[in-house]
């Protein structure tokens, strides 16, 4: 039976709580960590319709792009519509998760999956927001358990350089140790010193998955007390940050590119701003509102930024730069729906994932016939 603190481990997994912007209201926000959470539901919002779409669909838990609780409740009143969710989610046992600033700057998520629908893959972080720090681990095994290791290395995510996987450096020496009273040990005697041939191992570990690297090796030596050395390094991690920035792999005109972001993020109609035969090379994109990152989008050579609710003088601004803007609204974030219930089916696939198809988009646009 699957649990909600089971998912919120995955999620931990796909979007890390320490990614998401300073106060902004992510993780469990409705329910128990101790929930069932068999039956799931990913939307971009959570409205009413939303709520009853997943009560009609016997759903245990919903995960959620935008906040449902983005300032604190004052009240609870059943006769306004976050009332009458709230009631709904504590009635039938439905628990709330979110994902947001954490999920935009992801690998993997909102701004990574709205540049896949672009054929763009090559891409380049727009906004650094962090850095993940790399430590050295070095651990001292007998040779015969050198291949254990390392592989245990590689199951947590360690020792991965670029495109390459079970990266180490190994030392050959002699380790000597002597086992006391109570101890069990797995080469020598109680009260004799051992001199055992041994492999210094080292590898590469990100921040984020050092603890589980050190209990996956011990899981993996052979002896009762694992000797171990965690060193912090001054070389680079990766990057995160909002939004990316890519090249074109043939520049194209600004209204040719404006019809395939029309097209590519299935939006009824958009705005952009720039001349149209302007030639466009470059393209950042940040889901979402990002109006006060024209400046960078500038200065790391985007030719266009694609974004959401671009404020008038905003758009004035970008045109006294040199920068077009492609507004193809904030909704086209639902883009992470689908892109969320792959991951999770990937790393869960006995769970039931459903996608949302309640309507979100607060717009309706009016066209001429």
């Amino acid at each position: 039976m699957t649990k909600v603190k089971d998912v919120m481990n995955v999620m931990e997994e796909i979007a890390p709580k320490k990614l998401a912007f300073e106060g902004d209201r992510i993780g469990l926000q409705v329910g128990s960590p101790n929930s069932d959470a068999n039956r799931i539901m990913v939307t971009l919002d959570v409205l009413e319709s939303v709520v009853d779409e997943a009560i009609e669909k016997e759903i245990d838990l919903i995960i959620a792009h935008h906040p449902f609780i983005f300032k604190p409740f004052k009240e609870i009143n059943w006769d306004s519509e976050k009332g009458r969710i709230t009631k709904k989610l504590l009635t039938h046992n439905i628990s709330l998760f979110v994902a947001h600033t954490n999920l935009d700057i992801a690998r993997g998520g909102v701004n990574d999956l709205l540049m896949e629908k672009l054929d763009l893959t090559d891409t380049d972080v727009l906004v650094k927001t962090t850095e993940e720090k790399l430590y050295k681990l070095v651990i001292h095994v007998p040779k015969s358990h050198e291949n254990q290791i390392r592989q245990a290395f590689a199951d947590a995510g360690a020792g991965f350089i670029g495109n390459y996987s079970h990266c180490t450096f190994n030392l050959e020496g002699i380790g000597t140790f002597k086992p006391q009273e109570g101890a069990n040990p797995y080469i020598g005697s109680e009260d004799e010193l051992e001199r055992v041939e041994e492999y210094r191992m080292d590898t590469i570990v990100p921040e984020g998955i050092l603890n589980q690297t050190i209990e996956l090796a011990k899981k993996a030596h052979p002896y009762e007390e694992m000797a171990y050395d965690v060193y912090p390094l001054k070389v680079e991690g990766e990057s995160y940050g909002l939004g990316r920035i890519a090249k074109l792999a043939e520049p194209m005109k600004l209204r040719e590119l404006a019809q395939l972001v029309k097209k590519a993020y299935d939006v009824p109609n958009l705005r952009f701003v720039g001349k149209e035969d302007k030639n466009i090379r470059t393209i950042a994109v940040i889901g979402g509102d990002g109006n006060k990152y024209i400046s960078q989008a500038k200065r790391m050579g985007a030719d266009v930024l694609i974004t959401g609710d671009v404020y008038f003088h905003t758009a004035h601004d970008a045109l006294g730069m040199g920068l077009a803007m492609i507004d193809p609204g904030h909704h086209i974030e639902q883009v992470m729906k689908e892109g969320l219930q792959q991951q999770l089916k990937e790393k869960m696939p006995s769970l039931q994932v459903h996608i949302s198809n309640q309507k979100t988009e607060p717009f309706t646009f009016l066209t001429t016939d």
